[in-house]
């Protein structure tokens, strides 16, 4: 086994750079923020603060400050984040331009060393730079193999012996693959292997850069690997101090987010009057018209976030790393709800008892789910794939009737059904709006519950896709929670804004 699998990883400078640089208490954070005192009858639109004029150096340093935000919250949140090979499109000019280049300079490595004598000008200048390479992958516990490579790819030595004749190429390339194969992961193991029975020098060279680069994405991956327990640790307070340094630069960095939290005060508020006028207590009075709870603010906020209209809104700047995640469960969500509607409307149309036969409910929730796989592309036609659902749906209806010896639907209320799955095409269709507004309050209360470990309740007729319905619900809670740790101080600051007038007490109760 090789050293670099045996010991153990080190931190290198940047994160421990990373982990001195992390301060920032809520209460700092707190200090910063101006209160102001807008009535909460009133919840004012969010306005912008006076442009501040920022030099070329701040903007690029506060550009590089968001950038190591957002990839150090990418590893935090994502437990598959990897690095990849940069590959270039096909027939891309980039591409075109990157062959010609190499091919350029690697003809002229073959003719020089083709000449008599050779001349190992080229030669040697890859030398070094695999020799740096190489040190490169080594950790603070390896002075034995590092000792051992400055030996063997001595620069100066290696001019000497070429100089007077005596320089071994294919010696020199034994030993680096040699290095190579002891520095690099196992998944490298059949590449190195390959370098061995490649005999001429300048194809053997491009073969060991080419799997150079490959280790060089796999330490990469190993340092993410490596640094992620010490970046979850403090990943709050490193994101929260990164965009505070980004706040400062940018005052107005939290117009969206104010927005956000505001439209989520009045839909609780409104509703909470509503419920007051339904019950016939009238209109609330202007003490009962309190603020509702801080964090239930928050995550009525949270749930509106599964129902953006992302082509056409900005996204709150605390989440805006996270746009892609809840967009994905967003679409996850809307799919569902087709799926579960349609499922709904199939079991009550069929005999009682058909959805709990073994096999046949999955059966038919994958013939569903697969034809729905499409459903958020551009070209997806949704009418045209639930009436394909519909009839598709009858036929297995039919055959699970015939199996059991039930009797079988009749003509009309085959057309019945196939009806009311196109019908399901439609947002404002009753079973779906159902359908959805029950995945909505599972959501709702798997987020209040704080991610315990019991699940709440799946509302009645989600039973079908309650499998799918949790593991979204896990993800939505866990990234909305990472997001709470970070920036509540942030979202307590705007709400007080909103609701504490000034020189009085805020009502933070419902």
């Amino acid at each position: 086994m090789s050293e670099h699998r045996e010991d153990k990883p080190h931190p290198s400078d940047s994160e421990r750079t990373l982990e001195d640089g992390v301060d920032g208490t809520d209460e700092s954070v707190r200090k910063r923020i101006r209160q102001s005192t807008p009535s909460p009858q009133r919840l004012p639109r969010p306005q912008s603060s006076p442009p501040r004029f920022v030099s070329v150096d701040e903007l690029m340093e506060t550009v590089k400050g968001v950038t190591n935000m957002a990839l150090a919250h990418e590893i935090v949140v994502n437990g598959d984040f990897q690095i990849k090979p940069t590959e270039l499109p096909e027939d891309s000019l980039q591409k075109k331009v990157r062959e010609i280049v190499h091919k350029a300079f690697w003809d002229c490595l073959s003719v020089q060393l083709s000449e008599d004598p050779p001349t190992y000008d080229h030669a040697i200048k890859l030398v070094g730079e695999i020799r740096e390479t190489l040190l490169s992958f080594l950790l603070p516990g390896h002075s034995r193999l590092r000792n051992q490579i400055r030996e063997v790819l001595d620069l100066d030595l290696i001019k000497q012996e070429a100089e007077n004749g005596a320089l071994d190429i294919s010696r020199l390339a034994e030993f680096i693959i040699g290095m190579m194969g002891t520095l690099c992961a196992p998944a490298r193991d059949e590449e190195i292997k390959k370098l061995k029975d490649i005999k001429e020098i300048v194809p053997l060279f491009r073969a060991m850069f080419s799997v150079l680069d490959l280790m060089k994405v796999d330490m990469a991956n190993f340092a993410v690997s490596s640094i992620r327990p010490h970046l979850m640790h403090q990943s709050v307070e490193y994101e929260r101090k990164k965009f505070q340094e980004f706040f400062e630069k940018q005052p107005n960095a939290l117009d969206f987010v104010t927005q956000w939290l505001e439209e989520a005060s009045e839909d609780l508020i409104n509703q909470r009057n509503k419920n007051s006028l339904t019950a016939g207590e009238g209109a609330l009075g202007p003490e009962e018209m309190a603020a509702p709870c801080f964090l239930t603010i928050q995550n009525h906020a949270y749930m509106k976030l599964l129902k953006w209209d992302h082509l056409h809104r900005p996204f709150p700047e605390t989440v805006l790393m996270d746009q892609p995640r809840f967009q994905e469960m967003q679409q996850e969500l809307e799919r569902l709800s087709v799926v579960g509607a349609t499922l709904l409307v199939t079991y009550s149309a069929s005999a009682p008892g058909v959805s709990s036969l073994a096999g046949f409910a999955e059966k038919l929730k994958m013939v569903v789910q697969v034809l729905l796989t499409d459903m958020h592309l551009p070209a997806f036609n949704l009418n045209e794939a639930l009436a394909t659902i519909g009839e598709k749906v009858c036929v297995e209806v039919a055959g699970c009737l015939a199996q059991c010896g039930f009797t079988p639907l009749s003509v009309d209320k085959e057309i019945a059904l196939k009806g009311q799955i196109q019908a399901i095409a439609s947002p404002d269709d009753p079973i779906r709006k159902l359908v959805d507004a029950r995945i909505q309050a599972f959501l709702e209360a798997y987020l209040a519950s704080g991610l315990q470990r019991s699940l709440p309740a799946v509302p009645g007729g989600l039973g079908p896709i309650q499998k799918e319905l949790e593991e979204v619900a896990v993800k939505f809670v866990r990234l909305v929670n990472y997001n709470r740790m970070v920036f509540s101080p942030y979202y307590d600051a705007v709400l007080t804004k909103i609701f504490k007038p000034e020189g009085s007490r805020v009502s933070i109760g419902l």
